[in-house]
């Protein structure tokens, strides 16, 4: 019999490992993106400006980004399966918080709840990868999550409007709480536990480490790329492209709705084109620096208002956006295993943080000038992603 080669995936670890945790990051990704969709019903209810929307929205990555400095060390030391599975059920007690919100502040602090309950899912993922799987396919992986929670991005468009309109914007949010219950007694129940390398560690050492990674150069110039690129992905696909579509490129709210699920869709293709070519080709910077410059592009075309273009720029977008997830893979294999969770996690915070103050930010800057505010806007946060491009752009990637 043909022995299997080194780099195998196995089908029973597939589904014991990638499944359930994939699972989660869908759940993430929905709800990272499940305001954009509903956006008109929360400011039409409450009486939500501009600004104060696109605070309420980015409550979510503001405590998505608080809690990873802690949540990679968790990860190192307690494992994926435990701490995803608890924070679950913060993400099921916020869905309740917002499904049943009679004021700005219960849904400020539902969103905050989910935010908190969903922060492990992509990178409580990346660590368990790197323990079940071999790293040569770690891009792939990661590439395949992605697609999964591109799923999730589709789920937040025209499935969550249908309902909505169906059932009204509070029974999705049942619905969700419902999902994040269930996947979180599936990754508890369903995922094997594996000796966790550096989990004796003190819990000084593993807060300290964290200073060396920040002090490396390498990690910022592939880090960056993430953060600003990514980040401004983030803030639009989650809110402010579906504005965006409906006051500049003058699309109907079906019309949003299907052009968000088509960029939702491009995606996902290119998180598995980016993710598996970069591995068999052994070539993910390479691949990393040609998304990262193709999201660019189509970002300020979008930015300067080629409304007639609306559809295949945001679909360009976001298959090009998807391949900020190889900076994961990029850093992972540089770092030692001990260190996975804080590495990917201290690249996370930025991240976040970034999505936070742009989605926040742009909804600033349009209530004070509504006149031309998508383009000072979306322009500025574009300077930040092509600076950071620049950097990166004469990298050669070292030896892992």
């Amino acid at each position: 019999m043909k022995a299997a080669p080194a780099d195998a995936l196995p089908a029973k670890l597939v589904a014991l490992v990638f499944v359930p945790f994939s699972a989660g990051f869908f759940l993430s990704i929905l709800l990272r993106y499940v305001n954009a969709v509903i956006a008109q019903d929360l400011a039409a209810e409450f009486a939500l400006s501009a600004a104060e929307l696109g605070l309420l929205t980015s409550v979510y990555f503001l405590v998505f980004a608080a809690f990873q400095i802690p949540l990679g060390v968790l990860l190192d030391r307690y494992g994926p399966r435990q701490v995803v599975a608890t924070l679950l059920l913060f993400a099921a007690l916020g869905a309740l918080a917002f499904g049943r919100a009679d004021g700005v502040e219960t849904l400020a602090l539902g969103r905050a709840l989910l935010g908190l309950g969903v922060s492990g899912c992509l990178m409580g993922s990346i660590k368990a990868f790197t323990l079940w799987f071999p790293m040569s396919r770690l891009a792939t992986l990661n590439g395949w999550i992605l697609a999964v929670g591109a799923l999730g991005a589709m789920a937040a468009t025209a499935p969550v409007e249908a309902l909505a309109q169906a059932c009204g914007w509070r029974a999705v949010f049942w619905a969700i709480a419902a999902a994040c219950a269930a996947v979180s007694a599936l990754v508890f129940f369903v995922v094997p536990e594996r000796a966790l390398p550096g989990a004796a560690e003190s819990w000084r050492r593993q807060f300290g480490e964290i200073g060396a990674i920040l002090k490396s150069v390498f990690f910022w110039r592939v880090a960056l790329p993430l953060v600003v690129v990514h980040g401004a992905y983030q803030a639009l696909q989650g809110l402010w492209l579906s504005p965006w579509l409906a006051e500049v490129a003058g699309r109907s709210r079906g019309e949003v709705a299907a052009t968000l699920l088509a960029g939702a869709a491009a995606y996902g293709v290119g998180s598995v084109v980016f993710g598996t070519l970069a591995d068999r080709m052994s070539a993910r910077l390479g691949a990393y620096k040609a998304g990262m410059a193709l999201a660019l592009a189509a970002y300020f075309a979008i930015a300067f208002g080629a409304g007639g273009l609306a559809g295949a720029l945001v679909v360009a977008y976001g298959f090009g956006a998807c391949a900020a997830a190889l900076a994961y893979a990029i850093l992972s294999r540089h770092f030692p295993r001990t260190l996975t969770g804080r590495v990917v996690t201290a690249s996370n915070i930025f991240m976040f943080l970034a999505s936070f103050a742009f989605q926040w930010g742009i909804g600033a800057l349009l209530r004070a000038a509504p006149e031309g505010g998508y383009a000072l806007a979306f322009g500025l946060v574009g300077l930040l992603q092509l600076a950071a491009l620049l950097w990166l752009l004469p990298m050669r990637e070292p030896r892992a």
